[in-house]
């Protein structure tokens, strides 16, 4: 069951780049494993998926370890600075560095590994990420520490069609093009869950961030 639901991603996301002239390889697909067994995950590992995300510390802590050591572990949910301990040794990339507090918690472990700057593109109240103000404060930092900070991240308004985020996604392609000239390491785009990826695709996603399309509807999976 998930490897046909991988696969029939994995299709859509090849059509996605063809429609926009892409090459389907420039995209990683982060199958989100939230509230999934180390069983299902084994699934999509056996199948051949090695990138895959959780949005909680805890969560990542426990399983990451009853699971293969070559698998590329996102971390993709708000990330309290008090559960950096928790997060740090298993995550490969972060994608919700947010604010200067946490910039400096991330910087002082060893060696910290990448991270993308999560923006709050909407500017939603409710929602995690920096504001497109905060960026050069943030980036500013970010350059006095160790840390590769290798894009942004956005989370879109919840919307009843997928169209509805795709000037969301463009506006945050739009402000890594605006940043690259005084920051080139800022090359990816993490942007596109199971309801609207095939548009951030087009709009230049390189990471998008499924769940719910892989493992199952929601209350059994929900993405970041």
């Amino acid at each position: 069951m998930v490897a046909r639901a991988l696969t029939r991603v994995i299709e859509r996301m090849s059509d996605a780049a063809d429609r926009c002239g892409r090459d389907p390889g420039s995209v990683t697909l982060v199958a989100v494993t939230k509230g999934q067994s180390v069983d299902t995950i084994l699934e999509a590992y056996q199948f051949g998926h090695r990138d895959f995300g959780e949005n909680r510390a805890a969560e990542l802590a426990e399983k990451a370890p009853q699971l293969p050591d070559d698998i590329r572990w996102h971390f993709i949910g708000s990330l309290q600075t008090r559960q950096v301990k928790l997060a740090r040794p298993e995550t490969q990339l972060l994608h919700s560095l947010d604010r200067i507090r946490l910039i400096n918690r991330w910087a002082d472990t060893p060696n910290p590994p990448p991270a993308l700057l999560q923006v709050n593109i909407a500017e939603e109240p409710q929602k995690h990420g920096a504001t497109v103000g905060d960026l050069g404060e943030l980036l500013g930092r970010i350059q006095e520490t160790e840390i590769d900070c290798r894009g942004l991240m956005c989370i879109p308004p919840l919307v009843q069609h997928a169209e509805e985020n795709r000037h969301w996604f463009a506006a945050l392609r739009a402000l890594r093009d605006e940043l690259l000239p005084d920051h080139p390491g800022l090359v990816e785009l993490s942007m596109g869950m199971t309801d609207d990826y095939e548009v951030a695709i087009e709009e230049g996603a390189t990471l998008i961030r499924v769940g719910r399309a892989i493992f199952g509807a929601p209350g059994q999976n929900e993405d970041s």
